[in-house]
């Protein structure tokens, strides 16, 4: 017993504490059960190291090869063309794929150095090169893409960041990765992203922190914070994430990026991990991450394709309506400022009111519009419909090794019985009404008849919200972003934010993010007086969490209706270039 103790003090402090409450056979057996899981999380996570560190080194190797056989290969032209730009000229035959390909992989890799933004790189892409010219009626022909750590890659991890997904490579491409080699397109590295994906920030105990490209000091966002990293230094022209609460348009926001999450099954999800397999209540998304709105468009006229629907016929054969994207009519755009559960940052209402502005001078029509009933829905639906099973099957997810430091706040909420937080919840409501009812919705469903009722009353929000939108009688929807970007620690801890982006993802409208101004010293010297909508912890935690962001990025949110995805984005391609206007 004394080595066991030993060995258990030399390893985790939490099982040396274990070992000496134990007595007897039972506490034996279990301390060394605790010791072997330790040690096996220990040297998978060694093991994933090691073959991360090893594909940036043999794609450092197949760079320095490139250059050296081509010394004049103009690498900085090729990273200063937009994708348009970029596909028209590889179509036409003044770049070839090989340049761009080793362009982006050189700027990818010295990206991540700095923003520890990728967790591989895809050494097969190099195989993929050599039959290229194959794709080449495709219409992302050549062009390098990066893609979310949980898309499925052949012989490839999609760990979500857990210990227990790793060395469990997928036997095939997801559906997407499929899609986009038809079209040409190159997936050339993984990009990094929070344990379990439940997070809005960008750590897990197997690659560690990502950070922002505009201030190391602050996060990327997540789940989809890899990409959001590359893309924003330049290190990707196009990538591709998922979205169940704000995963694609949180890092989009806070790296100054465009982004889109497509309405739920408007993009195939075969092949593609989820910290929540099973959760239906609340609709996951895929969609891509890019500079401009145009990349954006131009991914979804990709992958909406015929090899898309054959391979998954689950997805609605509905190939982009360019002539939607295209169009120049006037629209009726709803918009608010405060959904009256988060009260947005000075900079994000600031860049509400000057869009809005923008628009009214083009000659749109804006209109008064929020979801209806936000502060009452937002837990009471959708905390509770996506966890509806009381959080186990993120806490079973997280067995097998470490929390990350990132999810620890989360995770204290998640672990205790239902009756511990229904105690807590009515404990805390005189005070802080906001977090007991977060609380309450922790506790999940409890039945299945419950599940099926939640569902319905899922249903008639979203019709009551339809309902609301047709009473209003408008085309798209302009309202506010989580932004600037954090500082570190507190995405964690602050999960009530995410009501600016969650509700898009309970009603499965498609939203998307497109950055508009930076933050100034005058929104850093209003958010001193920041008071929140309920003078709770939570709004006290955001304005510490957005503070000292003058400079960063700042974007608004575009909103549509179900499957109007295309509309979704020529409201955005509208605002961007109304920004880019008066910039000028």
């Amino acid at each position: 017993m004394e080595l066991v103790q030993r060995v258990a003090r030399e390893t985790d402090p939490r099982v040396w504490t274990l070992t000496t409450a134990a007595c007897g056979l039972g506490g034996l057996v279990l301390v060394v059960q605790r010791i072997r899981c330790h040690w096996n999380a220990k040297r998978k996570i060694e093991r994933a190291k090691e073959r991360r560190a090893e594909s940036l080194q043999r794609a450092e190797q197949a760079v320095s090869r490139y250059k050296d056989a081509n010394p004049n290969m103009d690498s900085s032209l090729i990273l200063s063309l937009s994708l348009s730009e970029l596909t028209e000229q590889l179509q036409e035959g003044s770049l070839i794929p090989e340049d761009v390909f080793h362009s982006y992989m050189e700027k990818a890799l010295h990206v991540n150095k700095s923003l520890n933004c990728c967790t591989g790189a895809l050494m097969e892409s190099l195989d993929q090169l050599e039959t290229i010219g194959s794709s080449k009626d495709g219409l992302l022909y050549g062009v390098p893409v990066s893609i979310k750590d949980n898309f499925g890659y052949k012989n490839h991890d999609s760990s979500c960041g857990l210990i227990k997904h790793l060395e469990q490579p997928a036997e095939k491409d997801c559906v997407i990765v499929e899609v986009l080699k038809r079209q040409g397109a190159i997936p050339f590295v993984k990009t990094n992203i929070p344990q379990g994906l439940m997070s809005y920030d960008c750590s897990n105990p197997i690659y560690g922190q990502s950070v922002n490209p505009h201030n190391p000091q602050k996060t990327p966002g997540g789940s989809s914070g890899g990409e959001g990293g590359l893309i924003g230094a330049g290190g990707s022209i196009l990538g591709i994430g998922t979205d169940i609460g704000g995963s694609i348009r949180i890092p989009s926001s806070f790296c100054g990026i465009c982004g889109l999450k497509a309405t739920g099954g408007r993009l195939s999800s075969r092949g593609i991990a989820s910290g929540l397999p099973g959760q239906k209540s609340v609709c996951a998304s895929a969609g891509p991450m890019a500079q401009d709105v145009d990349s954006l468009a131009l991914c979804m006229q990709a992958l909406l394709c015929d090899h898309m629907f054959s391979l998954d016929p689950t997805v609605p054969p509905l190939p982009f309506n360019m002539e939607i994207y295209q169009s120049s009519e006037p629209l009726r755009i709803g918009y608010y400022v405060n959904d009256d559960y988060t009260e947005p940052s000075p900079s994000v209402a600031r860049a509400i009111t000057e869009v809005k502005a923008l628009l009214e001078r083009a000659g749109h029509t804006l209109v008064p519009y929020c979801p209806p009933r936000v502060s009452q829905v937002i837990n009471a639906l959708a905390v509770k419909g996506t966890l509806a099973d009381g959080c186990s099957t993120l806490l079973d997810n997280l067995k097998g090794g470490p929390v990350d430091s990132t999810l620890a706040a989360q995770v204290f909420f998640y672990r205790p019985c239902n009756m511990v937080k229904k105690i807590l919840s009515l404990l805390i409501r005189p005070l802080f009404p906001r977090i007991a009812d977060t609380l309450d919705a922790l506790r999940g469903v409890g039945s299945i008849p419950n599940l099926w009722k939640l569902h319905t009353i899922i249903e008639d929000y979203m019709h009551e919200a339809i309902a609301e939108w047709r009473r209003c009688n408008i085309d798209v929807l302009l309202c506010p972003m989580i932004g600037p970007a954090y500082n570190f620690d507190y995405c964690g801890k602050l999960t009530s934010a995410v009501s600016l982006t969650l509700i898009y993802n309970l009603l499965n409208f498609p939203a998307g993010v497109v950055t508009v101004s930076t933050v100034t010293a005058e929104d850093e010297e209003k958010l001193r007086h920041y008071k929140g909508n309920y003078q709770d912890p939570w709004d006290k935690l955001f304005k510490q969490a957005v503070a000292g962001g003058e400079g960063l990025p700042v974007g608004v949110q575009c909103v549509a209706l179900p499957w109007q995805d295309e509309l979704c984005l020529r409201f955005m391609k509208e605002v961007e270039q109304l920004v880019k206007q008066k910039r000028r």
